[in-house]
């Protein structure tokens, strides 16, 4: 049951089942729709009243008039919609409330804006009450926004955004039975997810609509312009602008606002000011007027706004264009559209110039005008299709000069490849910017170049990007504009910080972040957030997190949507590199949701999704977070991003053994770095594309990417790619050890190679990372000292001497044999809290083979046979996340006939139904 009766309910449930009770009476006043005949059933099924007599009275309708015989015992009067009470029905109930008897609770109803005299329900004269009789008065108040959210959420099943649900609260008043019908017209099935838009298409619910008109009808005609006006304006408007926009004398003018009050088609608002109780009751008035008087009263209504200050000049445009358009309705969309920008609403601008510019009615000069000014906006602010194409169709306009056309070629380049990953399309429009602008526009040109000069993007090579760097960074010192300067420094420390130069960060500190020019602010806000990312890939931690901080407090300050997003993105990533992974997946899903349709912002999270499911051994998942709902492939995706899915791609196909497909995928992905030319970003690549070209046979190109890549990164402030180096070595050594026939050398030489790449990890710090490397240095150590001393290896440090005829070579074994399983089941820990689940069942596998649990159990204790062994439970969780027997025998080192016993017997065990269900089954 919904109780919404509350306070309500107590007093009357003690009049019932109290015999020293006095009698009560609750007057419910509420307008129409907020529940008073839902709050009368409720009572009506309290378990307490289950023993009184229940009176219902419905006024208006005669055949529900109780009779006098009714009233003796504990009586249950519930009486609804008082104000339509006919005289004697007014008169009955006085009688009945003048001389109370014990046991009597009555609850009347009514809506306040109906009663005939206010605040008399019962009319006049006032009723005599009793001194034994309680008189209670209750008000019954519209929802708020978070229950009007869990009624949507009911109702639509979850299938709602947060958006929708704002407009559904701000449409509906938060009136129940408005939001009711409003979803029930929302309501569709299948797997639609409602959006604000839904709410909208909506419109206003018969109820409501018949309601409100039927009230305006009552009144006089002369009167109703009033009320016209205020469904017109749609917003809390005074007296004064009511009168003015419904074109009434200023005495003719207030009459009629007291009668439209006084109807209950109006409510004062707050002190001055009047409107509709529910906003959707306003659409059904303006659905109702004729269209050359509904022309007029917009016309009146944006007179009279230009006159508050300030002026709401997206709300004027709004009027001028219903009324018709003209230059008006222009002027007032190019002042609303740079009041949005100067004050950082770039949204608002943008949705509003293209809603203008998408009219066919819009003349060439003011098209010139405003589509520079939407440009502007749509590459600060998030992403928009429709901009695009916009622009895309504006800028084939040979009429427009050269100025204005490069200038808006320039910010379309820039919105194909910042938000819509369009990258070849955005780059040839920015070449042909840089070109149309060179001479007529010098400073725009220089954006252009600086935006060319960014090796982010797939496709040209690092020399190509600096040499337009060198002509941005030429542009800006011969220019003395400043938000050039600003702009071409922001790119400038991406560029630097990103190739390691050891200066870079001393140009981080050059960008005007205290300029009192809110354009130098913004590219002060996009120069930190590149500093950040470019900090995040070169593995400079403690920088990325300051430069994070600043960076998402400046573009929030001055409005910069798009750059913050970006920011967040890389937050993800940062969080990803240094272990933070709590809630980790959980906030890259969320963000993948809030950006949707922003397939270049959403990279980082997918990327970053995709990895956290690959150290589960959920294979499948760590493919379809990368290419589920994205318009655009891994492959395509910024430089490197890609490069760092590959190497995750490339270590996937080791795992499976898939060797030709590792050596293929690190071949093709090792030729885009190389042609790239950023060796930074070959960081997350390099030690798997090594360890696969090896391992499939090709020693001397393994040898020649490691040396190709230590080349690229010599002399470069690099510690990710520098630790990356060292783990491409040890897994190099590692791997020609292996098939030499003599090898232990070679294995030792690799597990110090590791240790070597761990401790650099751990300085940064990676504990994922690291944890790996101390795997890949127990390993080695493990299988050169070989079998031999396993049996030692299970033997506690510093037990009894060894056997006669022992060696102090083979003690040395035992010794490091002791550390290395110490050290493999430190990194097994380190995988199990950081939640990489696979990781943990592969290193805890290894740590078996050299520390086997003991067999058989303690005297005295009860069996284990109907619970799962660790083992069970390990091939059962990674059953669960999707991997093959084969893929799991791989993983543990054991065979696919063992891995099918494990899940027959952990399924029997469990009860679970399939391999999907053990997961569940486990927990």
């Amino acid at each position: 049951m919904i109780t919404t009766h509350g306070s309500i309910g107590r007093p009357v449930v003690r009049a019932l089942v109290s015999d020293a009770a006095e009698p009560v009476l609750v007057l419910v006043e509420g307008a129409a729709g907020t529940g008073k005949s839902h709050l009368l059933k409720e009572l009506s099924a309290l378990r307490e009243a289950a023993k009184a007599k229940h009176v219902l009275w419905q006024c208006g309708a005669a055949e529900t008039q109780p009779r006098e015989e009714q009233w003796e015992g504990p009586v249950l009067l519930l009486v609804d919609d008082a104000h339509r009470a006919t005289e004697e029905e007014q008169q009955q109930l006085r009688r009945v409330l003048e001389t109370p008897r014990l046991g009597l609770a009555a609850v009347i109803t009514y809506r306040p804006e109906e009663l005939a005299l206010p605040d008399l329900p019962l009319g006049r004269p006032a009723v005599r009450y009793p001194p034994s009789l309680v008189v209670l008065r209750r008000q019954l108040t519209v929802w708020d926004k978070e229950r009007t959210g869990r009624v949507a959420t009911k109702v639509l099943e979850g299938r709602c955004t947060t958006e929708a649900v704002d407009r559904l609260h701000d449409r509906s008043g938060g009136v129940p039975q408005v939001v009711f019908d409003v979803l029930s017209a929302m309501r569709r099935y299948g797997e639609h997810t409602y959006t604000a838009e839904d709410v909208d298409v909506a419109g206003a619910p018969v109820r409501l609509t018949e309601l409100i008109l039927s009230r305006l009808s009552a009144m006089p005609p002369g009167c109703r312009p009033v009320a016209w006006a205020a469904a017109v304006v749609d917003e809390p408007a005074s007296e004064s602008e009511l009168v003015a926009a419904s074109g009434l004398e200023a005495g003719q003018g207030g009459d009629a606002l007291l009668m439209a009050l006084k109807a209950g088609v109006l409510v004062e608002l707050g002190a001055d000011r009047y409107g509709f109780s529910v906003p959707l009751a306003a659409l059904a008035v303006r659905k109702s007027l004729a269209g050359p008087v509904r022309r007029r009263l917009h016309e009146r209504a944006a007179d009279v706004l230009t006159r508050r200050q300030p002026v709401p000049w997206a709300v004027v445009a709004g009027h001028r264009r219903a009324a018709g358009g003209g230059r008006g309705w222009l002027r007032s969309v190019e002042k609303a559209a740079r009041a949005a920008v100067e004050s950082g609403r770039h949204q608002q601008a943008i949705t509003l110039l293209e809603q203008t510019l998408a009219s066919p009615l819009v003349p060439p000069p003011a098209r010139a005008r405003l589509a520079p000014l939407l440009a502007r906006s749509a590459v600060t602010g998030l992403r928009s299709d429709q901009t695009v194409a916009v622009l895309a169709q504006i800028v084939q306009d040979t009429t427009l000069p050269v100025a204005v056309r490069g200038e808006l070629r320039l910010d379309l380049g820039l919105m194909l490849c910042n938000q819509l990953g369009r990258f070849a399309a955005g780059l040839r429009e920015l070449e042909i910017a840089a070109a149309e602008l060179e001479e007529v526009r010098p400073d725009l040109a220089g954006r252009a170049m600086a935006a060319l000069a960014m090796p982010y993007w797939p496709g040209p090579s690092l020399g190509a990007h600096r040499q337009w760097l060198h002509k941005a960074v030429a542009a800006a010192n011969a220019s003395e504009d400043g938000i050039l300067h600003a702009a071409v420094l922001a790119n400038h420390v991406w560029f630097a910080i990103s190739c390691g130069d050891p200066d870079a960060w001393e140009l981080v500190e050059e960008l005007p972040t205290d300029s009192t020019n809110p354009a130098c602010v913004q590219h002060a806000a996009r120069g930190l957030c590149n500093a950040a990312e470019a900090a995040v890939w070169l593995g400079a931690y403690e920088q990325a997190e300051r430069f994070l901080d600043r960076g998402i407090e400046l573009s929030s300050q001055s409005g910069a949507a798009y750059t913050e997003h970006t920011a967040l993105g890389t937050r993800l990533l940062l969080r990803w590199w240094t272990g933070q992974w709590t809630d980790l997946a959980d906030q890259c899903e969320r963000f993948i949701a809030a950006t949707s349709d922003m397939p270049v912002i959403a990279f980082d999270a997918r990327v970053v999704r995709s990895l956290l499911a690959l150290t589960q051994g959920d294979w499948g998942a760590t493919l379809s977070w990368l290419s589920e709902n994205s318009r655009i492939s891994w492959q395509n995706m910024p430089t490197p991003l890609s490069a760092t899915v590959a190497g995750a791609l490339i270590r996937l196909s080791l795992a499976r053994q898939d060797l030709p497909a590792a050596a293929e995928q690190a071949r093709t992905a090792w030729t885009n770095a190389t042609a790239k030319g950023v060796w930074t970003w070959a960081a997350e690549l390099a030690p798997w594309a090594v360890e696969a070209t090896a391992r499939a046979g090709d020693m001397p190109t393994a040898q020649a990417m490691v040396e190709d890549f230590a080349h690229g990164i010599s002399g470069k402030d690099a510690p990710a790619a520098q630790a990356a180096l060292i783990w491409s070595r040890a897994a190099l050594a590692e791997v020609k050890a292996l098939g030499e026939a003599q090898g232990r050398d070679g294995l030792l030489q690799a597990a110090k190679l590791y240790r070597e790449a761990a401790a650099a990890y751990n300085i940064l710090p990676r504990p994922y990372a690291q944890a790996l490397l101390t795997e890949g240095a127990a390993r080695c150590l493990l299988e050169a000292h070989g079998p031999r001393t396993r049996e030692a290896a299970q033997t506690p440090a510093g037990a009894a001497s060894a056997a006669e005829g022992e060696t102090a070579s083979t003690g040395m074994d035992r010794a490091a044999t002791a550390r290395a399983v110490d050290e493999l089941e430190t990194c097994t820990e380190r995988f199990s809290d950081l939640g990489a689940t696979w990781d943990a069942a592969r290193a805890r596998a290894l740590l078996r083979v050299w520390r086997p649990a003991k067999k058989g159990r303690p005297p005295g204790r009860a069996s284990q046979a109907a619970r799962l062994t660790s083992r069970e439970s390990e091939v059962g969780q990674l059953a669960a996340s999707g991997l093959t027997n084969r893929e799991i025998a791989a993983t543990l080192h054991i065979s696919p006939r063992t891995v099918e016993q494990h899940i027959a017997r952990a399924m029997r065990k469990t009860g679970a139904l399939s391999r999907q269900d053990l997961q569940r089954r486990q927990s």
